[in-house]
């Protein structure tokens, strides 16, 4: 079965984790969860990293792999600049593009579907 993007689909991460724990489970989860997108032909159109999410996105990250492979999958990764500033991260970006807050914005008015990690 080949994978297929769902359009209307955007995932947010924006927060360094997923759910409440140890820092470690928390990024495991993450891990488990970009990994399942792939495996289950679930493949996002967009997502969307800003606050602390955008440090997936950057060196030492456990997920680059998995963000890689979805964008080369067709996800198209949007990073906050804004964030990677504040976070003095611009240079560490391993994956995605950098973009706007209008940029997250244009994604969440243009899906039928949000989903918040």
């Amino acid at each position: 079965m080949s994978k297929e993007i769902n359009s209307k689909i955007a995932i947010i991460i924006n927060r360094h984790g997923m759910g409440e724990g140890a820092k470690e489970l928390t990024h495991t989860l993450v891990k488990n969860y970009l990994t399942l997108l792939l495996s289950e032909n679930h493949v996002p159109s967009y997502i969307c990293l800003y606050a602390d999410g955008v440090k997936f996105a950057c060196t030492g990250s456990n997920v680059i792999e998995e963000l890689n492979a979805l964008e080369q999958a067709g996800s198209k990764i949007v990073i906050c600049k804004t964030c990677l500033l504040f976070n003095n991260l611009l240079e560490d970006v391993q994956t995605g593009t950098i973009g706007t807050m209008l940029d997250i914005i244009d994604v969440q008015q243009n899906s039928t579907k949000v989903i918040t990690l």
